[in-house]
């Protein structure tokens, strides 16, 4: 029996699946391009990688309960850049709400080849980012993003395109923001944000889009865990490594804080544990003797 990797912990996520189909030279190109990008975005010189010594310690800013925000939303990105390219060949079904030339996000015309060219990853980051910095989203709503977006894709049993991308995210960005969010963001806001798009139109894809999840909103931490971790995964194959800093005095004493904490709640527990278990009365205790073998 498969299980769904949007519900259960240990199904593997399909954006790791489709990031590690090798299409022989196409993919390695992919992943050489890669490479020169993450070369070129950093310094001039030679590109060293940090490690960690007994007097110097390197952490990255980022953990399961608060991502680094500009890291997550390109880890993101490019997870949806491997959905996109490795798609399944034949073909699925293209759902008309998603259609970007029936449900066109600009009054600018859509080109008649809008359905030909896969999106580069850099124009996918761009359009999450948009949205995200507009709409003041948070790092963790974009790992619920992603989750929303292959329960879709497995649910729906539809492929994400170059036709429907864009629409298929802003639905899963929509929903996620205002599931996770405290203060979650409206569609007439997104209607501020994307100046051509209508009320109705983003009430309709909402419905939509929660409809083909059959209504399943719910994100087990197990689960978000799983894919805070496979988009870690995903950056260090693809040369996206979060910036690593010197782990200060002050961070330090910050974890040190909270593994005293952990540590107190464990024991807590433990104690906790200790007192249920002989909390009855009158038992009687069994005594283990050794056997005598005549």
């Amino acid at each position: 029996m498969e299980y769904n990797p949007s519900d259960h912990p240990r199904a593997s996520t399909i954006f790791l699946s489709k990031s590690q189909t090798d299409v022989s030279v196409p993919n390695k190109r992919v992943r050489e391009k890669r490479k020169s990008l993450y070369i070129n975005h950093h310094h001039g010189g030679p590109v060293r990688r940090k490690y960690s010594s007994c007097s110097t310690i390197f952490l990255d800013d980022s953990t399961v309960s608060q991502p680094n925000l500009k890291y997550t939303i390109k880890c993101v990105a490019l997870a949806i850049y491997y959905h996109i390219k490795n798609r399944d060949i034949d073909g699925r079904m293209l759902l008309d709400i998603f259609d970007e030339k029936l449900h066109p996000l600009s009054k600018s015309e859509v080109p008649s080849d809008y359905d030909k060219h896969d999106p580069e990853q850099k124009q996918i980051y761009r359009f999450v980012r948009t949205l995200f910095s507009a709409a003041q989203l948070t790092a963790e709503c974009a790992i619920v993003t992603l989750v929303y977006l292959e329960r879709l894709l497995t649910y729906a049993e539809i492929d994400i395109c170059p036709a429907n991308w864009k629409r298929i995210v802003l639905g899963a960005i929509l929903l996620a923001s205002k599931v996770w969010d405290d203060q979650a963001v409206w569609n007439v806001d997104y209607c501020q944000i994307l100046k051509d798009i209508t009320v109705e139109d983003m009430n309709e894809l909402e419905r939509q889009f929660l409809e083909l999840l059959q209504f399943n909103i719910n994100v087990p931490s197990s689960v978000y865990a799983k894919y805070y971790f496979d988009l870690r995964s995903l950056a260090e194959a693809n040369n996206l490594s979060f910036p690593l800093e010197p782990l200060s005095r002050d961070k330090a004493q910050k974890l040190e804080a909270i593994s005293r904490l952990c540590d107190d709640k464990y024991k807590d527990l433990k104690k906790l544990a200790k007192k249920r278990s002989v909390s009855a009365d009158n038992l009687a205790v069994v005594r283990w003797c050794p056997a005598i073998i005549s």
